[in-house]
């Protein structure tokens, strides 16, 4: 039976003095993060059930200070089970903590995820150019600011292409390789593209790493692919973004360091990039399980496209020999895994594979992950973000990354592999379509 409204007293957000009913499912139950059974707290769009608060409470060595200190380190996650039917499809169930897209966080890296999709999208789309992933990438130079790239020393020819730049996002999560991808993409492309797919709220803004001005970030350099012959078989000119935004008052912290000055007041986020953890989530179930997802949210992109993401998302960057990450030891076999291991540096055991994309920057942590356990036959969706930053002073270097915010993913992640491996289910997955043959195996 759907539970439709409840009164409860649990407050998720602060500032609520009075508690009424809302809809449990204000997304609709076609919606991909609808729910038939779960009692969802919903009050100003902040979304708590009260099953994870249970169970964060069984671990107050973990979670006490996250549970007291909520909302002042913005701290969200989603967590869906994966139930299997007879004949394999999964039914999928959303449990939600602090969830409230109103809630501005700075996404960092995750918003490469869509940027990958969105290259291949795109690429499908010009296939009778004769291009692939494999077809050399030349990003040109159209204005001053921008950079070109001619060679790639991480492939095994040399030659740029767009599947090494998603290889480089998935397993590393380079930021020149988002920018190149970015930069072939260009703004007014992206950021049509995620709305029309119901992704309304994001705004993908500007090149990672790089200072550039907002009218910098409209222009994109231009594009030149090139066939076997290093002829130009596809020239694609430098695109300008002239599409208006709504305004937006995003801001965080307390302070802020500019050059060696301390700026008193919160720091204005309102032209940097901006995605929902919910959007995330929901991007990532595209991928796993593109039919669980109204057809209108998901990627146009071809299943050997699809595979090709899961892949990467989930080879170890130890695993990897182009780009050649396996013999690098800036990288470890967990780097990048924050849900589960946040940021231990140790081996994962071969029957575990993560499939995610974690953010780190301005005190803002960030994992969106599908975690797999071959051998126990174990599955489950987990997104979470926390802003871990004690002084509330943004460009400092001082972020409470190691002493609060790896620890909370690490045990975050546990405690739902845990509860998985008890939990019930009456048809075990079949999980052999996640099975790849990485690089350095």
């Amino acid at each position: 039976m759907i539970l439709k409204y409840l009164y409860v007293l649990l407050a998720c957000c602060t500032g609520v003095n009075t508690l009424q009913a809302q809809p449990a499912n204000k997304a609709g139950s076609n919606h991909p993060m609808a729910n038939a059974n779960t009692i969802i707290v919903v009050k100003n769009n902040c979304k708590t059930d009260s099953f994870v608060v249970n169970l964060m409470k069984q671990y107050p060595q973990y979670f006490d200070t996250i549970l007291k200190n909520r909302k002042q380190w913005n701290v969200q996650f989603i967590y869906t089970q994966v139930d299997r039917g007879a004949n394999g499809i999964p039914a999928l169930k959303n449990f939600y903590f602090n969830v409230d897209s109103s809630k501005y966080f700075y996404p960092a890296s995750t918003v490469k995820l869509p940027i990958c999709l969105l290259a291949l999208q795109k690429l499908g789309e010009l296939k009778d150019k004769g291009i692939t992933p494999l077809t050399t990438m030349i990003n040109e130079q159209g204005q001053p600011m921008q950079t070109q790239v001619y060679n790639d020393p991480a492939t095994l020819n040399g030659k740029p292409t767009i599947a090494n730049y998603i290889k480089k996002i998935l397993m590393v999560s380079d930021n020149d390789a988002y920018n190149r991808l970015y930069e072939f993409l260009g703004r007014q492309y992206i950021n049509e593209q995620l709305h029309k797919k119901g992704y309304g709220d994001a705004q993908v803004l500007h090149r990672l790493q790089i200072a550039l001005t907002d009218e910098q970030n409209k222009a994109t350099n231009p594009i030149n692919f090139l066939g076997n012959d290093n002829k130009v078989i596809y020239s694609q000119p430098m695109q300008y973004d002239a599409a208006k935004y709504p305004l937006r008052t995003d801001s965080i912290g307390s302070g802020y360091l500019m050059g060696d000055s301390l700026i008193k007041g919160a720091m204005d986020f309102s032209g940097k990039n901006r995605i929902s953890l919910e959007d995330l989530h929901i991007i990532l179930l595209s991928i796993v399980f593109p039919n669980k997802v109204p057809a209108t949210q998901r990627f146009n992109i071809s299943e050997e496209d699809r595979n090709f993401v899961l892949k990467y998302m989930s080879q170890l960057p130890t695993e990897s020999l182009y780009p050649p990450y396996a013999g690098d030891t800036t990288y470890w076999p967990a780097y990048c895994k924050f849900l589960l291991y946040g940021s231990e540096a140790g081996a994962i055991p071969k029957n575990i594979r993560i499939f995610n994309k974690v953010g780190d920057a301005y005190g803002q942590l960030a994992d969106v992950a599908y975690i797999v356990d071959f051998d126990k036959k174990v599955e489950f969706f987990l997104s979470a973000i926390i802003y871990c930053n004690g002084d509330g002073i943004l460009n400092d270097d001082k972020y409470d990354y190691e002493t609060i915010g790896f620890p909370f993913m690490k045990h975050l992640g546990e405690i739902f592999y845990n509860y998985e491996l008890k939990r019930t289910k009456k048809i075990e997955p079949d999980l052999s379509p996640l099975l790849f043959d990485y690089d350095g195996k």
